[in-house]
């Protein structure tokens, strides 16, 4: 998504926080399709909230866009780190939809009803006897949406009519 909407981009930082082992893992996986892409990655990590705003203004002024995977502490966060970029605001792309809300222009977003509906039923399959958890399949979201966000895309003069032509639509 980060070079289909920004197709001149060189360096992209992974802005997250460096307690969530999940975040971690997403900007692995993200950093390791990058790289083969030649796009140079660089981690910008805060430990906690405290950090935020110093870690933020420094990715903003060393990269052309910046990539928050599904981070809790970056959602409490988002208002401030769009905030916090200051007069180096760059696009963001974000993990998910609440992150994108308060400071992304774009996501990938899966609906976590229906992700959270799909767990249950595995679950009742595990409890009824008829799967054997050691051989159940990972399952995974049933449908992804691309979104972006109106207010950030315009106030970065990103074309939101370009975006809805690749099959983006307006968060909600």
């Amino acid at each position: 998504m980060i070079l289909d909407l920004f197709p001149e981009t060189k360096k992209v930082g992974m802005l997250y926080c460096s307690s969530e082992a999940n975040s971690d893992y997403q900007v692995k996986k993200v950093t390791e399709y990058l790289t083969a892409k030649n796009i140079t990655c660089t981690n910008y990590e805060f430990s906690d909230s405290n950090d935020v705003t110093a870690v933020t203004q420094k990715a903003a002024s060393e990269c052309d866009v910046i990539y928050i995977p599904t981070d809790n502490t970056a959602a409490s966060c988002a208002e401030t780190i769009y905030g916090a970029m200051g007069e180096n605001k760059k696009p963001i792309i974000a993990g998910e939809a609440g992150i994108c809300s308060g400071c992304g222009v774009a996501t990938l977003s899966i609906s976590y009803y229906d992700l959270g509906y799909k767990t249950g039923e595995m679950a009742a399959a595990i409890l009824k006897g008829d799967e054997d958890i050691s051989k159940l399949a990972i399952a995974y979201a049933p449908q992804e949406t691309k979104k972006y966000n109106k207010a950030i895309c315009e106030d970065l003069g990103i074309d939101t009519k370009a975006l809805e032509d690749k099959g983006f639509v307006a968060l909600d």
